[in-house]
């Protein structure tokens, strides 16, 4: 008796992404830590040239460890924007040394400037407004400062679930910008849930701030890295979007990505053109290779020009 063939059922290729998804991608930002970039045998393999690349400052990585990482991505062709977290600074003169130890070694023109994870503040500063008000940053001539935004509140800061405190301190960076020649945009913590972000974004719009949003979306990961991640981050409401794919047997071995998020941002953007979310940050939770191949696979093989926002 013969034995019967059966055809592997072939699994169906993915499907193209779509002008607007590209568009939307175009110009991304991701960003590393230096213990995780010291993996990364040639990031010229995996970013564009040109990618603005976030170096996150944790508590008790030595300034040394990120200066090198700057100056190894800055000679490899990056944007190089390093974290400086106000909590973790001790005085007015440790915080110029940074920009000096920055600018001499790595070339660093830019920064992101934030309160930090730290509940209680190792000197002098609290938040990245006093940092801003050091004037140092506009005397060493940096180009470009980006702020901290939570589309989704942050407890620590508005703890009975508002967000009067982090949208008031928004407008004073709003006006910062307006009196200043900084070039400023908002960078957030990431969110898993499309319309919550575009209410959010859309409310800032209507209290008069414009500065430009870039929206952090987390990266595709192990669907129990990113719920640990979320948690640890404060991560708002939208993370019942993770919550409820753990309760689908069927999704839970399999990694999560960013697509449905992605698709209906992008969808809104294309509808939308003066939609003051402009570029997207990748926070790469499962890791800066599979983060960039899954970019790249969904057409954000763009790099910035010098001047984008």
């Amino acid at each position: 008796m013969s034995l019967l063939n059966f055809r592997r059922k072939e699994t169906p290729a993915p499907e193209a992404p779509t002008a607007a998804v590209e568009a939307f991608l175009k110009d991304y930002s991701i960003e590393v830590m230096p213990r995780t970039a010291e993996k990364v045998d040639n990031f010229r393999d995996l970013l564009p040239e040109g990618t603005r690349v976030y170096i996150a400052h944790i508590e008790g990585t030595p300034i040394e460890d990120m200066v090198a990482t700057a100056k190894r991505l800055n000679a490899d062709g990056y944007k190089v924007m390093p974290h400086f977290p106000a909590r973790i600074i001790k005085d007015r003169a440790t915080l110029e040394n940074w920009i000096a130890m920055y600018q001499g070694e790595a070339d660093v023109r830019q920064a992101l400037l934030l309160a930090g994870g730290v509940a209680t503040p190792h000197g002098d500063f609290e938040d990245s407004m006093q940092l801003m008000e050091t004037g140092l940053f506009d005397k060493h001539g940096f180009e470009r400062l980006h702020v901290a935004g939570h589309p989704e509140g942050n407890r620590d800061i508005d703890t009975d679930g508002t967000r009067l405190r982090v949208d008031d301190a928004l407008k004073w960076k709003q006006g910062f910008s307006e009196r200043t020649d900084a070039k400023m945009a908002i960078a957030t913590q990431f969110a898993f849930e499309a319309q919550p972000i575009i209410e959010w974004a859309d409310s800032l719009k209507f209290a008069g701030i414009d500065l430009p949003i870039h929206i952090g979306i987390a990266g595709p990961a192990k669907l129990q890295t990113l719920i640990k991640f979320a948690i640890a981050c404060g991560v708002g409401p939208s993370l019942k979007v993770l919550q409820k794919r753990a309760m689908d047997v069927t999704k839970l071995l399999l990694p999560y990505e960013p697509t449905d998020v992605i698709n209906e941002l992008a969808a809104y953007k294309a509808e939308n053109p003066d939609f003051n979310i402009t570029h997207v940050h990748f926070f790469p939770l499962g890791g800066i290779k599979t983060n960039a191949n899954w970019a790249m696979e969904n057409g954000g093989r763009s790099a910035a020009p010098a001047n984008a926002s």
